[in-house]
Formats: C-alpha cells, sequence, structure tokens
C-alpha cells in the first residue's frame, strides 16, 4: 500500500478513537454505513454493556474492580494479561493502550518493581489514560504517544509486549512485528489478542476505512500473520483462532456477515 493509504488508515482510526475517548462509545454518529472514513471502533457495545463485555471476554469481576471504571471502553476482543502470565518485575509494553485498562491490569500483576508503558497515537485516549493512572494511583504506569510501527521505545528495553484488538488497525502490520521484535528483551515475549482473518476478505470491505475501524477490514489472514512474525525474528509462533468468537464479532456490524471472514485470536511468540 502506498504512504498516502497508510495515512488515511490512521487518520480514520485515530478520528473514531478520539471521538470514543471524548464522548464515549454510542455517541458516534458515523458507522460502516455512512460516508464518513471514522466509523464506530471495533468490539464497542453500548456504555451500559462495557462490563459485562469484558467478563466475556474473559475477565474477572476481581480485575474489573481493580482498576478504574472509566479504563474500560469494551473496546477489546480478549484478555492479553491473562495469557500472558507476568510476573513481578517484568517491564511490559502495551501496544495501543487506549485508556489503560490492559496497562493497569498489569501494573498490579509486575507489582511496584515492574513497569508499564502504554504507546497510542491518539492524543485524547493518551490524556484520558494519564487522568486514570492519577485517579488510581498507579505510579509504575506511563503512557507514550506513538505509533506501533514507530515505537518511541530503546532497543531490548521491555519483558512482555501485549495489545488488545489492535495490531489489525494498523496499515503496515510488518513493521509492527518489526519494531516489537526490536523493543523486546533477548528472551522476551509477545502476547496479544487480536482479530485475524480467515478467509480472504472481499475488497468492497477491504478498502472501506469505517470497516478498517472496526477491525474487520484490515485483519490479515493468519498465514500472513505468521509470516510477518517469522521475518521479524520470532520463534515458537503460536496462533489460536477463536471460532467461538464469531457469534460476537457477528454483532458490531449486524447483517453484513463479517463474521464468515474474521474471528478473534490469541497470537504469541519469543525472541530468541
Amino acid at each position: 500500500m502506498s504512504e498516502s493509504h497508510n495515512e488515511r488508515v490512521r487518520d480514520a482510526v485515530r478520528a473514531s478513537y478520539g471521538k470514543v475517548a471524548q464522548t464515549g462509545i454510542g455517541s458516534s454518529d458515523t458507522s460502516p454505513d455512512s460516508d464518513s472514513d471514522s466509523g464506530m471502533p471495533c468490539c464497542a457495545p453500548d456504555m451500559n454493556s462495557v462490563r459485562a463485555a469484558a467478563r466475556v471476554l474473559g475477565y474477572s469481576e476481581a480485575e474489573l474492580d481493580a482498576v478504574p471504571e472509566e479504563s474500560n471502553l469494551g473496546l477489546g476482543c480478549g484478555n492479553p494479561t491473562a495469557m500472558a502470565a507476568l510476573e513481578p518485575g517484568e517491564t511490559v509494553l502495551d501496544l495501543g493502550s487506549g485508556a489503560g485498562f490492559d496497562c493497569f491490569l498489569a501494573a498490579r500483576q509486575v507489582g511496584p518493581t515492574g513497569y508499564v508503558i502504554g504507546v497510542d497515537m491518539t492524543s485524547e485516549m493518551l490524556a484520558k489514560a494519564r487522568h486514570n493512572a492519577k485517579q488510581g494511583g498507579f505510579d509504575n504506569v506511563e503512557f507514550r504517544l506513538g505509533e506501533i510501527e514507530h515505537l518511541p521505545l530503546a532497543d531490548d528495553s521491555v519483558d512482555v509486549v501485549i495489545s488488545n484488538c489492535v495490531i489489525n488497525l494498523s496499515p503496515d502490520k510488518a513493521a509492527v512485528f518489526s519494531e516489537t521484535f526490536r523493543a523486546l528483551k533477548p528472551g522476551g515475549r509477545i502476547s496479544v489478542s487480536d482479530i485475524v482473518a480467515t478467509t480472504p476478505i472481499p475488497p468492497a470491505m477491504t478498502n472501506d476505512m469505517a470497516m478498517i475501524s472496526g477491525c474487520v477490514g484490515g485483519a490479515a489472514l493468519v498465514d500472513d500473520v505468521v509470516g510477518w512474525m517469522e521475518q521479524a525474528g520470532f520463534s515458537d509462533i503460536k496462533v489460536d483462532v477463536k471460532e467461538q468468537s464469531r457469534a460476537v464479532i457477528a454483532e458490531w456490524l449486524p447483517g453484513k456477515g463479517v463474521e464468515k471472514y474474521v474471528a478473534s485470536a490469541t497470537i504469541e511468540a519469543t525472541k530468541p
């Protein structure tokens, strides 16, 4: 894809998620049927049901009670902190950290000797996350402005990379995995929840900016994901597609049939 296309994708995603950060789920006046480039973000339930949606994704009541309520915007497609098996003292990077939900859960797991860095390209989300961190007293969490294709981190600086339904939004996923590999320490690991394509997605969806913002149009085929990770240098790559997620995905864009093409998956690998 051309850089102009990539920038158009980033602008659409930034506008969509910036609107959610400012006004909340369900307030957007755009949808995948509109002419706007910035449709409703992925996984977005009504604000009244975000807690229920989090429980479906694998978060416990204890986890939900342990973080600022405003950090849970209901935008995920899994629970990456649960499968990452975080240890006290580890340094964690969250790609596309949003309002900070997974960062705060990770911070509790790594404890006061650990550290969590959230990276997000949406200034409105960063402002919300920093407010939530202050309100919750999370001193071991930091939020940085940046694109996940160009991480504002030093080489070999983190133990674990997590992410929740964000990499599919990137127009240059190969760069995301390359940058993730660079930032990880030798022996470090990546553990993310994301949306992948299980069969080629029709061009009408892949070229629709609202579909891309809705975590469908930009989803990559599993083989492509594995290929990019191998090219970056990862080993022990595992992509576990969650077939049961299709019922939930069907509710994101009712009547569009998107669940025939994409599903949620857990993606794990290590840096040798």
